[in-house]
């Protein structure tokens, strides 16, 4: 099956409102881009994150959301300010075609005239609650699994919408990124899967650290500063 992108978005960092809370600056509210837009490592030209501290950079240079995941939110978030539709929450690609079950991290694909490859899953913060103006809507898409993965990027290049998404490359072919992202945030897995996660030389270093700290205490990290968003 041919995959293209069927849209590709680009968003400047922007005060994001909520009532009773103060502003916050954040990059979530993207605009379709109908020309090409050059990708660099750290990103595509004209895209911007709230807080550098926990988006964007290099391992995580370019968000892909599978658009099929919008029928799911619609039906749990029919009365969301924001139209749960491709874009929504702030991918830079959206597709037809592929999902995290069929998705592999270290996956090295050729769009358009850059090379990209699969770095780590998404991890939902406390912004998506705003976006929606509901709590809780961060922690649902990460129990979903529905996360959509990044990408760092291995050589810059023009991407533009309607560019196929060439795979040339699956080092790891027994983990979907479903697998991983199931391995991060289910309450489920095991020191074993952990273990295995962290010899993963394509992951991040930040998720590769984040399994290895598991395996020495044992215990899962506190997750509720990403989710929940401060009083």
């Amino acid at each position: 099956m041919s995959i293209v992108i069927d849209a590709l978005f680009v968003g400047k960092a922007r005060p994001l409102a909520r009532d009773g809370h103060a502003d916050v600056p954040s990059g979530i509210v993207k605009a379709s881009q109908k020309d090409k837009v050059w990708l660099s490592l750290n990103g595509l030209q004209g895209d911007e994150q709230g807080d550098r501290s926990y988006h964007g950079g290099p391992e995580k240079a370019l968000h892909h959301y599978a658009a099929e995941h919008y029928a799911y939110w619609q039906s749990q978030y029919a009365d969301s300010p924001a139209a749960m539709v491709a874009g929504a929450f702030g991918e830079n690609i959206s597709t037809n075609g592929i999902t995290e079950r069929s998705v592999y991290i270290g996956d090295v694909y050729r769009i358009g005239s850059a090379l990209v490859q699969v770095s780590q899953g998404r991890q939902p913060c406390w912004k998506l609650n705003r976006l929606l103006c509901r709590d809780g809507v961060a922690l649902a898409m990460q129990v979903s699994g529905a996360t959509g993965w990044y990408y760092r990027v291995l050589q810059e290049g023009w991407i533009e919408r309607g560019d196929k998404l060439e795979l040339l490359e699956r080092p790891q072919p027994g983990w979907p990124m479903a697998r991983l992202i199931s391995a991060l945030f289910s309450p489920a897995a095991q020191a074993d899967e952990w273990r295995q996660a962290a010899a993963i030389g394509q992951l991040s270093l930040n998720w590769r650290t984040t399994f290895s700290r598991r395996i020495q205490s044992g215990q899962i990290e506190d997750w509720s500063r990403r989710l929940s968003e401060p009083t």
